[in-house]
């Protein structure tokens, strides 16, 4: 595979996932769309665009995941949340949120190759309004997870941090 010239680079999606994280911190859902939506026109570089921001969410969720459950010694609970932000049992939830609880245990238990696969397949299978709710509950267990950390003094990426803790 040849190295596809993304219009995107890492800073870029950082700094859109940030102020993705502010906007649903103020409970604005829609802005927080607005900030991740792809940048790119066409289709498959969209989607690589989309892919690359939830890994990019899924990453810092696991390493919070991992800090938060002390190397495995606490258990850490993955909450799934409808649209309104309740929580719902994992048998309830939609299948790309489905999906998404699959990608991040993945993650957590260090297989990114695997946790890269699940993403595709649920951006793959998903319709626009369920690749929006995967995005939103990476956006919300990323919240979740750093204001957790924060509570305990435990780090959290800068990034993350100035977005949630403001």
């Amino acid at each position: 595979m040849g190295h596809v010239d993304a219009d995107w680079n890492e800073q870029e999606l950082v700094e859109k996932a940030q102020r993705a994280l502010t906007a649903l911190s103020l409970g604005d859902d829609a802005e927080a769309l607005v900030e991740v939506a792809p940048t790119a026109v066409e289709p498959q570089a969209r989607a690589d665009e989309t892919k690359a921001l939830m890994l990019l969410l899924f990453g810092e969720c696991s390493a919070m995941v991992a800090t938060l459950g002390d190397g495995g010694s606490a258990p850490v609970k993955v909450q799934v949340f409808d649209e309104d932000g309740e929580e719902v049992s994992i048998d309830q939830a939609d299948p790309p949120v489905r999906t998404a609880v699959r990608t991040l245990l993945a993650e957590v238990h260090g297989n990114t190759e695997a946790a890269q696969e699940q993403v595709e397949i649920a951006l793959a299978n998903a319709a626009p309004d369920e690749v929006d709710s995967l995005v939103l509950q990476a956006l919300r267990w990323t919240i979740r997870l750093s204001v957790e950390c924060l509570d305990r003094d435990l780090p959290v990426a800068p990034w993350i941090s100035e977005a949630v803790s403001d």
